[in-house]
């Protein structure tokens, strides 16, 4: 307990709730990637036999690329610093990790974004509506994933976690410092969680009086 309490009263929960954010920042950026590239796969996937036969290696390359792969890779790739419209950029590693993630997003956004528009053609716009939470869901994932960062030195949620434990010897005292994190990620995510349910029951509310 006196562990616990030292923790709570070092600064080591607000870091926790600093680096946080840096998981929230990432997560949006690769989900609004995601949303760019994967709408338009959305439309060719509901667009018929020809256009998914199209987009299908596409597809399957993004559904089965490694995240921890892909972030190495762009790692490398990526000059340090580049001419954009006349001006140098410096891609951040936390701009990496984000672009790392695309992938992933990308193809969640173009298939539940097909199962959207293939249920408005049907006349179920409730149904089409479940794409809200499925985005929900996939922010949160993507949350969840960002803590690859910790590998190049991104200073986000999981990374101060292990920082901090190391500032401990003994295993009792790493574990405190261990919960104090799963904790604080596990209250957002709950929160997260249960408000995405909240948007599925009103879906499906909707759903079952237009029935």
């Amino acid at each position: 307990m006196s562990t616990f309490l030292e923790l709570m009263q070092s600064d080591y929960p607000p870091d926790l709730a600093r680096a946080m954010v840096v998981n929230f920042r990432i997560a949006g950026l690769s989900l609004l990637f995601g949303l760019l590239l994967g709408l338009p796969l959305a439309v060719a996937l509901a667009g018929g036999r020809g256009w998914r036969r199209m987009v299908a290696p596409l597809m399957g390359l993004m559904r089965a690329a490694p995240t921890f792969v892909v972030m190495f890779f762009l790692l490398n790739i990526i000059p340090y610093e580049f001419l954009f419209a006349g001006r140098v950029v410096t891609p951040s590693a936390a701009t990496i990790v984000a672009l790392s993630l695309v992938p992933y997003a990308a193809a969640y956004v173009a298939d539940n974004g097909a199962e959207a528009l293939t249920s408005l053609r049907r006349g179920s716009s409730e149904a089409a509506l479940l794409f809200g939470p499925n985005l929900l869901r996939a922010f949160f994932v993507l949350v969840m994933s960002s803590s690859t960062g910790a590998a190049i030195g991104v200073n986000e949620g999981v990374a101060v976690v292990l920082r901090e434990a190391e500032r401990w010897e003994a295993l009792s005292d790493k574990l405190v410092v261990f919960g104090i994190g799963v904790l604080a990620f596990g209250i957002v995510f709950q929160a997260g969680f249960a408000l995405m349910r909240a948007a599925v029951r009103l879906v499906t509310r909707r759903r079952a009086r237009a029935a």
